[in-house]
């Protein structure tokens, strides 16, 4: 998701006591047929975004949002794993600096510190992270970064020598830095990531040797490409050939699906900023749940959002996600009224609410309780 802020309010219901550590929890989750072995049981399940995760600024901000998550039976969170910035002064935390001679960590309390937050009260609830180290948007010092350091661009970014030795080199401290928390449950080569008019080879050989890297850092955990899972139809024979399915961002789904390092594969869901009718989505779903059928691989819809009449919309969706071939299903995104005030959400967020019949309830908790009962993918 590129992020846009809106001001907006956010309802806190009371906080129940937080579950207790899931049997298994320390052990790494791995993919079981078509879905994941999770906390020593294969399943389906649903889990959130709470990009800003990392990004707060308060460990009491940190504490509730991870408990209140854990106690609405989210598996889990989608947390950005990336923070760059290429002044130090541009953004409240960073946790990389990045200029022309090199890169840093910033070890300070704006720092890496809050990423250690998010980690560390994963695992004091229970919940499971899925941490993106790169971002294809601006926000928060994706690719343009990287681009502004070293003289490359969002498209020539994937084939650069300099930029990929940085991001490299910030791959390998994040992923030694954490692979021995019991909170990984995947690392993410990008948040998004496009590649506008240029081959879908190009994406495809940067995400297979990025993610080969990353295996070779850390084989115990389970890798993705974080796309929204562009299809090539003129290839596939997928889909009309409009936008979702023209590669012209440079991703081709259905080719992506056949990289052995990556464990699983991602798609996201916004009809309204991508020009279709909100019915779609439900087509949407089960075209990426069939391809990935089709090539005995597991599928998680990684991002799926309204910002309107969201029970209308959403509930029909999360229907097709019960019904079809997808493992997994994270809304964006969680919020919550956090005790310093603090509010980085967007208009898609849905504010955790503990009141029966509420928003909150009937497309959070009772999708992750319908999940849970869903049939296991053959």
């Amino acid at each position: 998701m590129k992020l846009t802020f809106v001001a907006q309010a956010v309802l806190l219901g009371l906080v129940g006591a937080a579950p207790a550590v899931p049997p298994g929890y320390n052990t790494p989750p791995t993919i079981s047929g078509r879905q994941f072995l999770l906390n020593g049981k294969t399943q389906r399940f649903t889990g959130t975004n709470a990009w800003w995760m990392g990004h707060l600024t308060s460990d009491d901000d940190v504490d509730l949002a991870m408990s209140q998550i854990a106690s609405s039976g989210l598996q889990i969170a989608r947390v950005w794993g990336f923070g760059n910035s290429n002044t130090g002064t541009d953004q409240t935390v960073y946790y990389q600096l990045i200029q022309e001679n090199g890169t840093s960590i910033n070890y300070g309390p704006n720092g890496i510190a809050r990423l250690d937050s998010a980690v560390s009260h994963a695992e004091k609830y229970g919940v499971k992270l899925v941490l993106p180290l790169l971002n294809n948007w601006d926000d928060l010092g994706g690719i343009n970064t990287y681009t502004t350091a070293f003289g490359s661009n969002a498209t020539t970014f994937f084939t650069d020598a300099a930029s990929q030795a940085a991001y490299q080199s910030w791959i390998s401290f994040a992923v030694n830095r954490y692979k021995n928390s019991s909170a990984i449950f995947a690392w993410e080569l990008c948040n998004e990531s496009r590649c506008h008019g240029c081959p879908t080879s190009t994406i495809y050989d940067w995400a297979s040797s990025t993610s080969a890297y990353i295996k070779s850092l850390d084989p115990a955990h389970l890798v993705t490409l974080g796309d929204e899972g562009w299809i090539n139809g003129s290839a596939s024979g997928i889909g009309d050939g409009s936008y979702a399915y023209s590669g012209a961002e440079g991703v081709d789904f259905v080719e992506n699906l056949k990289i052995p390092t990556l464990d699983y594969a991602t798609f996201h869901l916004y009809p309204d900023s991508w020009g279709y009718n909100e019915t779609w989505g439900a087509t949407w779903i089960a075209e990426h749940g069939a391809a990935a059928e089709a090539a005995g691989k597991t599928v998680v819809l990684e991002e799926y959002g309204a910002t309107a009449n969201r029970t209308e919309v959403l509930r029909p969706w999360q229907k097709s996600v019960v019904d079809s071939g997808v493992a997994v299903d994270q809304m964006w995104q969680f919020a919550t009224a956090l005790p310093s005030g603090s509010n980085l959400f967007d208009g898609y967020a849905i504010p955790y609410n503990t009141t029966k019949g509420s928003e909150y309830q009937k497309l959070v908790v009772n999708q992750a309780k319908r999940m849970q009962k869903a049939p296991i993918l053959q």
